[in-house]
């Protein structure tokens, strides 16, 4: 197998996040269910502009974070994602670009604007998303590179994007292509709902070895099997023979093989202000120990330490090094690199 230019190909959503400190009288007079995430149409995502307060402005996107992540830990990445060509796009392109992500797709001309994410988060840290999708559901087998695919170690999908019927096609064909290639293929859940509405087609992604590694936190995978106990969920993904990471919040999270299952803390924090990103950090954390070729607990440990960084600021991209971060926890990361 020849040699990875990137660690981690991130293929997703490429949204630029709008977020706001906000109280919970602004969710109950906007009747926003907390905690939760609703897709909007463009006339709700400019009300809701106009309504919110001061906010934070910022390239986001699940996967996008994720290779973000992979980045300010010391790896390389590249990311697939579509955008319009307009001002709140080009405000995507450069900051992906300024933080090393290679970012190549092809921009549409035409039809929806670029995606924006207007996130509210209450004084507990917990947020509440509303998603205008614009520009990110043209996304088609057209705009994924056999070259990128080929090039990474990992190729990271991101469960968000399963709705359009194009983005499912180009899904399959990165998948394919990265195990043309002898790469590994990973898919983050993202949402519960999400996964309620398409759970026989994600099972079937893992039953047939178009996924590698799975993604989850315990809502998700307990929709995946569609039951109420976790333990019996954890078991039904230890029989699909694929490795499983499942986050639990404070309670960290579990790495699950045919083999064995794990549990590994949480990295520890001064205080939570903002629980954006954190999954999507946790997955940067861990693919990049696993494209480095780390043993799973460890690659677990530089997960949650990256969570931990980004629930203690507002936004889904680092303030700080990664990198740093790690070093002084101890793991030397110099040997991962």
């Amino acid at each position: 197998m020849k040699n990875a230019r990137y660690d981690v190909l991130g293929i997703g959503n490429a949204i630029v996040d709008v977020i706001a400190r906000t109280e919970d009288d602004f969710l109950i007079s906007n009747n926003l269910a907390k905690g939760s995430m609703r897709l909007i149409d463009e006339p709700e995502a400019e009300r809701l502009y106009e309504a919110m307060g001061p906010a934070t402005i910022i390239s986001g996107g699940s996967a996008s974070n994720t290779v973000a992540g992979v980045v300010s830990l010391g790896g390389t990445a590249a990311f697939i994602g579509k955008i319009r060509q307009d001002s709140v796009g080009a405000l995507f392109t450069h900051d992906i670009r300024a933080i090393g992500v290679t970012f190549d797709t092809p921009q549409s001309l035409e039809g929806p604007a670029t995606a924006r994410s207007f996130i509210l988060v209450t004084p507990d840290g917990e947020r509440t998303m509303n998603t205008f999708l614009g520009a990110c559901q043209g996304l088609g087998p057209d705009d994924i590179d056999a070259e990128t695919v080929a090039s990474a170690n990992i190729t990271y999908l991101e469960g968000y994007l399963w709705d359009p019927a194009e983005a499912k096609i180009a899904f399959r064909k990165a998948a394919a292509l990265a195990h043309q290639n002898e790469r590994r293929v990973a898919i983050t859940l993202s949402d519960s709902f999400c996964v309620d509405r398409y759970r026989d087609e994600f099972r079937d992604l893992l039953r047939t070895r178009q996924v590698d590694i799975l993604f989850a936190n315990e809502h998700e995978l307990k929709s995946l099997y569609a039951t109420s106990d976790f333990d019996s969920a954890v078991a039904a993904l230890r029989e699909e023979g694929a490795l499983g990471v499942v986050t639990r919040s404070e309670q960290g999270s579990l790495v699950v093989t045919p083999d064995a299952i794990k549990a590994v803390p949480a990295g520890s924090i001064e205080k939570l202000v903002d629980t954006t990103g954190a999954g999507d950090l946790y997955a940067a954390g861990f693919l990049f120990g696993l494209a480095r070729g780390i043993d799973h607990e460890t690659c677990a440990r530089l997960g949650g330490l990256a969570a931990a960084e980004i629930i203690q600021h507002i936004g889904a991209r680092p303030e700080t090094s990664l990198s740093e971060h790690v070093r002084q926890s101890g793991i030397m990361i110099s040997e991962l690199v």
